[in-house]
């Protein structure tokens, strides 16, 4: 066989079957509860939480809250691993990422279909829109330099725009979770564009920073 033929096929094989590391999953895994960590304390400490979650409507939207945060932040987590490795990227499915943004997209349009549509706009907005809009984004600050550090100390992205996108995504995800925490708006609505919308802000700032910092 000649050299370049074996090159070939090596490459072939390398890109079918990128190399396997659990080690990377564990330290993957830390670093996104070390970020939820950082998030929730950041979040209890400079906005406080809120009252009343003895009662029920409050458990039940921060469960809703707190389900659709985990959902994306395990999905991120789980293809991070993948895009973190030499040719990992080709099983990263985006459709799949984006289901819990698509579910409760579909939450919310039920939602609105059972309001009168001049109470819409209260139903989206609610009282503290902008609040949401800044916390969840600097919030994220933390957990995305954590998880970038994990990232460029145990992986080797080739595709430095998806893993960052995804580093982003990650972040910002542990970030909606510690803000529900402190978060008083109840509806469904609410959550699909505000905490839906600042995630992707998350995500695309993770990939617009990461052909930079996960350079190796």
């Amino acid at each position: 066989m000649k050299t370049d033929e074996l090159i070939g096929l090596l490459g072939t094989s390398f890109e079918r079957e990128p190399v396997g590391t659990p080690w990377m999953t564990r330290r993957s895994a830390l670093a996104v509860a070390g970020g939820a960590t950082a998030a929730l304390f950041l979040a209890l400490a400079f906005l406080g939480l809120r009252p009343g979650l003895t009662q029920a409507r409050p458990l039940l939207f921060l469960a809703l809250k707190v389900a659709f945060a985990a959902a994306v932040g395990g999905l991120a987590l789980r293809y991070l691993v993948r895009a973190a490795r030499p040719g990992g990227e080709s099983r990263v499915h985006l459709g799949v990422v984006a289901s819990p943004f698509l579910a409760v997209a579909a939450l919310a349009g039920v939602s609105l279909s059972m309001t009168p549509p001049a109470h819409w706009h209260g139903q989206i907005s609610g009282h503290t829109w902008l609040e949401c809009l800044v916390s969840i984004p600097v919030i994220a600050i933390v957990p995305f330099a954590v998880i970038t550090w994990a990232v460029r100390r145990f992986g080797a992205p080739t595709d430095l725009l998806r893993a960052g996108a995804l580093v982003g995504l990650s972040a910002g995800a542990v970030s909606a979770l510690g803000y529900s925490l402190h978060c008083m708006d109840d509806t469904v609505p609410f959550v699909a564009v505000w905490y839906g919308g600042t995630i992707a802000i998350c995500t695309l700032a993770g990939a617009l920073l990461g052909p930079r910092l996960l350079r190796w």
